[in-house]
């Protein structure tokens, strides 16, 4: 049965598995274990003593090989459904034993081939045996290359890697252990970043610091196996986990990471426990490992519930969608009528023409003045309303000017000035507001273009056109923005962009509700632009070099790209944002936008990461171009913006 049902997404991470020994009776093991409260078993598929050169030559020279009973013992939705595939754990591909390897090869391919004849959904692949993997993830590489639908879950232990890196030994941690994150990179490196290899987290008593931990939620981890030695005994003498293994285990669902408890049972519930005088249900002997997942049902249960805003978010999580151009392309009723909806955005536009106002127009003079204000980039309206709501707050007069290209929503201001009744204080326009000659100048401009990036839809060159018609003194909201960029590890986003097998893919610049990424450094600043902006001689093209230290304690960590922010000063000290450390609380308009890298670069523990951006301005296109140089040297992206640009 599911952990609970809670008011959060329906993940994966609502089922818990168990792993089991092998045992010829399936049926009586899936009963078993489901009766006892699991959703699912991982379980061996083949006798652990068989070993192919030990099998007598018969029927016709061919050897069959003692599997799990036939397929038929259970039904084709069980197999799928209630059975994750253990491949056995004497594997072993890069022994120095001819015979072992030999073996290890022949009962790989035979397990995953029953394995894939059983329709499993997932098998797990024993960790590593030694430092070195190639035999092994080449073996694993060709049978990925037919495979249909399974995942392979590599598993990795979550090593404790203590002080090393701090002490100059960044190869390797504490007792001469390989960084057990550095063995999955290897091997996925191998494997050539397959989508269907995935990672089994082995979580143990001690954990890796919490920067090293990190790395991993931005990888394609599909289970965690929690261990029962790994577990603590609370008062009432019942197993429990550390603060920060529960810490750990509410990231886990919160990435949809499926539990699964590991070993045997080490707490004797206390005597007269209500759970030992349960010592059967339906005739069923109770399950020896119920204590434990009864805890992790408790942990996934008291989870806080998704806000309403990551609710109505969920559907966008990791999906790559190209940036709007709202310049180029006229936007459509349904794009509109999402981002009007966003109601924290429009109330520190408010705040900001208030203060605006109240600080053009004395209170004495308020009955008198009227301010001339242009909203540039009207669409259907709402900063128009949200300015008229400043004014009526303020107690200030105002002359409102809706400029805006886009014809369609132009109706849609229309009859939105008829019934509100703003005849007398609303002037549409519909015109570009590079191309309008105005009647009068403004003294507040008011205009919502910026991208998640900031400057990505062209505000700076619409504004710059815009500011002719704003007074001397006149008043830009916006007054300011700056780009922020920061290195990612994102599994996920790195093959949906290499599924589409093209350099232009790799060269475009996404825009994408991040969640299963892991944030390797602070995020630095990288453009900024000011409006009114008077200087003659002042470009809108831009070069930023950009150096990033990975926290001591993280160990090797891979960047597969590198997300964008913006954070904007509306006026004076009323910003909007979405850079992480200042966001603004509960706003949607913006998802970050990711810049991805062609071949991703692994940054060694201690080692500087050096990035360069620039933005380049042609007489009708913007573009990004970018690329590290350090540790490691990426070829230039988007070269003369041969695969992504903005048009102006």
């Amino acid at each position: 049965m599911p952990l609970g049902e809670v008011v959060r997404d329906k993940s994966d991470s609502r089922y818990c598995g168990v792993e089991t020994e092998f045992n010829d009776d399936m049926p009586q093991l899936l009963a078993f274990n489901i009766n006892g409260g699991f959703d699912f078993v991982v379980s061996p598929l083949m006798d652990p003593s068989y070993r192919p050169s030990l099998m007598v030559a018969g029927n016709n020279g061919a050897g069959v090989p003692p599997f799990a009973g036939s397929d038929l013992v259970l039904s084709p939705s069980q197999w799928s459904s209630h059975v994750v595939g253990k491949i056995s754990s004497w594997i072993d591909l890069d022994s120095e034993d001819e015979i072992l390897r030999k073996d290890s090869e022949i009962a790989l391919k035979e397990e995953i081939a029953w394995a894939c004849h059983l329709s499993l959904q997932a098998c797990l692949l024993p960790t590593p045996k030694g430092a070195s993997c190639a035999n092994y993830a080449r073996c694993v590489n060709q049978i990925l290359q037919n495979l249909t639908n399974m995942q392979l879950w590599l598993r990795i232990p979550l090593e404790k890697s203590d002080n090393d890196a701090m002490n100059g030994n960044s190869d390797h941690l504490s007792g001469g252990q390989v960084d057990s994150w550095e063995t999955w990179n290897s091997f996925r490196l191998l494997c050539e970043h397959h989508s269907q290899l995935s990672i089994a987290l082995d979580v143990l008593s001690s954990l890796p610091s919490s920067n090293s931990i990190g790395r991993w939620f931005g990888e394609s981890v599909r289970a965690a196996i929690i261990h029962t030695s790994s577990f603590l005994t609370n008062a009432r003498g019942y197993p429990c986990l550390s603060k920060r293994h529960q810490k750990l285990l509410s990231v886990f669902f919160n990435h949809s990471i499926q539990a699964v408890v590991s070993g045997k049972p080490e707490h004797s519930l206390p005597t007269g426990s209500s759970e030992l005088a349960v010592n059967h249900i339906d005739g069923l002997q109770r399950h020896p490992l119920r204590p434990y997942l009864d805890y992790v049902a408790y942990l996934y249960q008291r989870m806080d519930p998704l806000p309403e805003q990551e609710r109505f978010e969920l559907g966008y999580r990791d999906f790559l969608q190209s940036p709007l151009q709202p310049l180029m392309d006229n936007l459509e009723a349904q794009t509109y009528e999402t981002f009007e909806k966003d109601s924290a955005k429009y109330i520190q536009y408010q705040r900001a023409v208030s203060k605006a106002l109240m600080d053009r127009v004395p209170d004495e003079e308020a009955s008198m003045i009227t301010t001339v204000l242009m909203v540039v980039g009207a669409g259907r309206g709402p900063l128009v309303r949200a300015s008229l709501q400043a004014a009526e707050e303020t107690g200030r007069k105002l002359r409102v000017y809706a400029v805006e290209k886009n014809p369609n929503a132009v109706v849609t201001l229309h009859s939105l000035v008829k019934l509100e009744g703003w005849e007398n204080m609303v002037t549409i326009v519909s015109c570009d507001m590079r191309c309008w000659d105005a009647p009068e100048k403004a003294d507040i401009l008011v205009s919502e273009l910026l991208g998640s990036f900031g400057d990505n839809e062209l505000s700076p060159e619409c504004l710059d056109g815009a500011q002719r018609f704003l007074k001397p003194d006149g008043i830009s909201i916006p007054s300011s923005y700056t780009s922020f960029i920061q290195p990612v590890t994102t599994s996920k986003l790195y093959n949906d962009v290499k599924s589409h097998k093209d350099l232009v893919h790799f060269e475009t610049a996404y825009v994408v509700k991040l969640h299963r990424v892991a944030r390797l450094a602070p995020s630095q600043p990288v453009f900024t632009f000011t409006h009114p902006e008077y200087s003659i001689t002042r470009s809108n093209q831009r070069y930023m070099k950009l150096q990033f230290e990975m926290p001591n304690d993280t160990g090797s960590a891979l960047v597969h790209g590198f997300a964008g922010y913006f954070d904007a000063t509306l006026y004076k000290d009323v910003h909007l944002g979405i850079e992480p450390s200042t966001a603004t609380p509960n706003m949607f308009s913006w998802f970050p936008i990711f810049f991805p890298l062609r071949t991703p670069v692994q940054v060694p523990p201690g080692s500087p990461l050096e990035f360069h951006i620039w933005r380049c301005c042609g007489s009708t296109k913007v573009w990004y171009e970018w690329c590290v140089t350090s540790p490691s040297s990426s070829p230039i992206h988007n070269s003369n913006g041969r695969s992504y640009w903005v048009g102006l």
